[in-house]
């Protein structure tokens, strides 16, 4: 069932319709009635390009589009109904769009699950989702245990890249639960409002929502953000760092580069600094997305001024706004200013963004073609340029709901607009943000809720008490600032504060943990005994 109580596999009422947006750049939704023509289009077109490469394998479109039906077969085979949850906990491996595409393919709707996850979320994620077989990577598989598995409809866990292990859960290896499938597919007969895919919120203030997307919601990002500002050719080369689980790398790895011929560069594991430069210089890419975080490690690898990155042509950052110290450093290394931008899960890719010709530093960008972008005080009110406010966007590849969370969809989806509690102000169409409209701050592209990271601190058994504070670094990022009164007889040195860390890091998420802890001997305290954090914020 739906959120709404209607079957999974019928159209969601969709309230985004044809939106001016929509009307603006000219998308007809009805030409979109499953997004898996974004990649089996090209068998028409040009099957014998690569689709995919990097160091886990090179598969044309030809290959890429029979791995998929195989998958989709696979996935028919065991049973699953129409509009059928399938979770996907995999790294960036050709495995990724095989699964995916062969899901939508379908008519299934795979869920695409952040893979630092801890076990209690994974658990939540499966029992939510009601999905029945899970695909994961091999590296990943002693997690899907009892513990995990329990409280959910979790039927198999299939294993790819590598062999299941032994005596944990329903497990079986991807050969042999592929084995005899078809490799071709005939599409489900799906429509442009059906439910296609979900991902997950980072679930800063409670639990994760399950967002929504619709088959349509692919192309409308492909028609509005990659065809104006990426512009794509089937001869580019996408890499995208930001891993495929998150709105931002999925897009930039599976959405663009298939929605024109062009290839994706896929880097399974840890991207470390080194590695993601050894990659551009190994396999030539042509267009790059990063994150703040990742050029400020790029810009500061050592010996980065004797790689060759000469066969970029544009390099995107999103999510935070670059210092603009990164941003001269990185344009004498590779003789690009990186386009900025801003988007977020609800909406599935970039709403705001520069451009390669024009662009304002410290601007998230202008409304991308496709998107209106409004700013409004707290009664509702638009306001006008220099003024502050809350941004609200409309667009049509808007998700239509929270998985069977009403209230909060009621909170973020407001008619035909979502109502993102991030404050900006606009001067000359170009938008800076200010901050959230509560206490949340993003961490890495993530947000993160400093109350949530001070109670697991507060849990500790070192810890007294502590406060937990947005904190600005003098590149402009926000990070998290721990102050902690420890326990007696705990000494607070730099062994300490990487335990605390660590502890944020396996309790929570690794983004989560804040990287400035001090010791105090006492916090500040108001006259009435709560935590003075005015005090702690001016210290």
């Amino acid at each position: 069932m739906t959120g709404n109580g209607s079957p999974a596999h019928a159209p969601l009422a969709d309230p985004v319709g044809d939106t001016p947006g929509a009307r603006e750049i000219g998308f007809d939704k009805s030409r979109h009635a499953n997004c898996s023509a974004i990649l089996f289009d090209n068998l028409d077109r040009g099957p014998d390009r690569p689709a995919v490469i990097g160091p886990a394998g090179t598969l044309s479109y030809r290959q890429l589009c029979a791995e998929a039906a195989r998958w989709g077969n696979a996935f028919a085979g065991f049973g699953l109904e129409r509009g059928a949850r399938i979770a996907l906990f995999l790294d960036d491996t050709p495995a990724y769009p095989a699964a995916f595409f062969g899901a939508v393919r379908a008519g299934f709707v795979p869920v695409l699950l952040n893979t630092a996850s801890n076990t209690d979320l994974l658990a939540f994620y499966l029992a939510d989702s009601g999905a029945r077989i899970v695909v994961c990577e091999a590296a990943f598989a002693n997690r899907f245990g009892a513990e995990a598995v329990s409280g959910s409809a979790i039927e198999r866990v299939v294993v790819v890249n590598g062999d299941a292990p032994v005596g944990v859960g329903p497990m079986v290896e991807a050969a042999a639960f592929l084995a005899g499938r078809p490799a071709t597919l005939d599409c489900a007969d799906t429509g442009p409002d059906d439910m296609a895919f979900w991902m997950y919120s980072s679930g800063s203030t409670g639990r994760p929502k399950g967002i929504v997307h619709l088959h349509h919601d692919m192309a409308y990002t492909q028609q509005s953000y990659a065809s104006t500002i990426l512009r794509l050719k089937p001869a580019d080369i996408c890499f995208s760092v930001p891993k495929i689980f998150f709105a931002y790398g999925f897009g930039n790895a599976f959405t663009f580069p298939f929605a024109v011929g062009a290839t994706t560069l896929l880097l399974p594991g840890r991207p470390d600094p080194d590695r993601v430069l050894d990659m551009i210089e190994a396999y030539r890419p042509s267009v790059f997305f990063g994150l703040p975080t990742l050029y400020t490690a790029l810009c500061r690898a050592a010996g980065v001024e004797s790689r060759d990155l000469s066969s970029l042509r544009l390099s995107i950052s999103a999510a935070e706004t670059l210092s603009q110290d990164i941003h001269a450093a990185w344009e004498t290394l590779t003789g690009l200013a990186a386009v900025e931008g801003l988007g977020s899960t609800e909406i599935l890719h970039i709403y705001l963004s520069n451009g390669k010709s024009e662009q304002r530093l410290g601007a998230a960008g202008r409304a991308v073609p496709g998107y209106e972008v409004v700013l409004r005080d707290a009664d509702g009110r638009q306001v006008g340029p220099g003024r502050e406010g809350v941004m609200w966007v409309r667009g049509t590849s808007s998700a239509p709901c929270y998985w069977n969370r009403p209230d909060k969809t009621a909170e973020t989806m407001r008619g035909d607009w979502i109502y993102t509690g991030d404050r900006f102000v606009e001067r000359d169409g170009f938008f800076y943000f200010q901050g959230r409209a509560d206490d949340l701050i993003k961490v890495s592209g993530q947000w993160v809720w400093p109350l949530e990271v001070e109670r697991c601190l507060n849990e500790h058994a070192h810890v007294h008490e502590c406060a937990v504070l947005a904190h600005r670094l003098a590149d402009r990022r926000m990070s998290l600032r721990a102050i902690v009164c420890l326990r007696a007889g705990v000494d607070g040195d730099d062994d300490e504060v990487r335990l605390l860390q660590d502890h944020v890091k396996a309790a929570l998420a690794p983004h989560k943990y804040p990287r400035i802890v001090e010791f105090v001997a006492e916090l500040p305290k108001t006259g009435t005994g709560k935590l003075d954090r005015q005090a702690l914020a001016s210290s």
